[in-house]
């Protein structure tokens, strides 16, 4: 009895755990941004020596701000350790070289002052709503129907690209992660965990390079966040099927993501699909697929690839 009760309150906290985190329990290809790309490692001087992107990176950063003149090699040696610790000294954090949550966050931020420089506006007034569009890669603070203000941003990556539909904040918080900044504000995106958050590599802004989620330099999510109430609506603008120019990915069951939304609603509209509308590559989205495909004198088979997407008009 005691030995079932042990497994019943493991099974409960694991349960809790994964509602706190936002994780689906029922599939374990959950697509979610924080726990992919965003999450910055800790660097440090170690044996054998560190290396990586992301080693490149902070050389790359500690370069552009004036304390590193070595070659851009992605390890990270005695040269890097000394351009941390004088970045560190200036900064007032303490000047170990261990390239932690706030020292990294203190170099985006010097980084990004050229390019977030701008007036400072009050809070808007009136209904407030974001556009975001993935094309342009620009964020667009709506106030009553009529532009407020405009952030530069970065966006999902081909491979993963941002959730394009209507949306709502659905939660707010600060300091959410390491490796979002200071501000998140997640998104009810039904197939992952989604948000807009700030980043720690100052330089993706611009680009196509997220796992979807929207990230924006940290003093400009700083200054958006308080504008944003819960339930404000947030329009993303794009192509579902990720950046233009890129072919349609070939679905199949587990699939998840805004192509799958997409695929959803042509079939629920055509009739071949009665279930929730939800990104999500199920059994029953399988099965519209095969009746689809069987009624239009297509190959049988229950993925959705591009004869399907042609017959969709996609």
């Amino acid at each position: 009895m005691i030995r079932c009760r042990q497994i019943l309150l493991i099974f409960i906290l694991g349960c809790l755990i994964i509602l706190l985190l936002g994780v689906n329990p029922a599939g374990a290809t959950v697509q979610t941004c924080p726990f992919n790309d965003d999450t910055d490692r800790t660097l440090k001087l170690a044996s054998p020596l560190m290396q990586g992107e992301d080693v490149k990176n902070l050389q790359l950063e500690l370069q552009v701000l004036g304390y590193y003149q070595g070659p851009i090699n992605g390890i990270y040696d005695f040269l890097t350790q000394k351009a941390v610790q004088q970045f560190q000294a200036v900064h007032r954090l303490k000047a170990d070289g261990v390239v932690d949550e706030p020292t990294w966050y203190q170099m985006a931020r010097q980084i990004e002052l050229p390019v977030t420089k701008s007036e400072t506006l009050p809070p808007p007034t009136g209904q407030i709503a974001l556009i975001i569009d993935t094309t342009k890669r620009k964020l667009t603070v709506m106030a009553d129907g009529k532009p407020y203000k405009q952030f530069n941003i970065a966006c999902g990556a081909p491979e993963t690209p941002s959730p394009v539909g209507s949306w709502q904040v659905a939660h707010k918080a600060i300091n959410w992660g390491d490796g979002f900044g200071t501000r998140w504000l997640g998104l009810n995106v039904p197939w992952g965990i989604y948000g807009i958050h700030g980043t720690n590599k100052p330089f993706s802004i611009g680009t196509y390079a997220s796992h979807g989620c929207i990230r924006m330099h940290n003093s400009s999510v700083e200054e958006l966040y308080p504008w944003v109430p819960k339930g404000a609506p947030v329009y993303i603008v794009g192509s579902p099927f990720g950046v233009p120019g890129q072919d349609h990915k070939i679905l199949v069951q587990g699939d998840r993501g805004a192509d799958v939304y997409e695929v959803q609603r042509t079939l629920k509209r055509l009739g071949y699909y009665k279930a929730e509308v939800d990104g999500i590559f199920g059994y029953q989205m399988e099965q519209a697929v095969k009746k689809f495909r069987k009624a239009n004198g297509l190959p049988m088979d229950n993925q959705v690839n591009k004869v399907m997407y042609q017959a969709l008009g996609l």
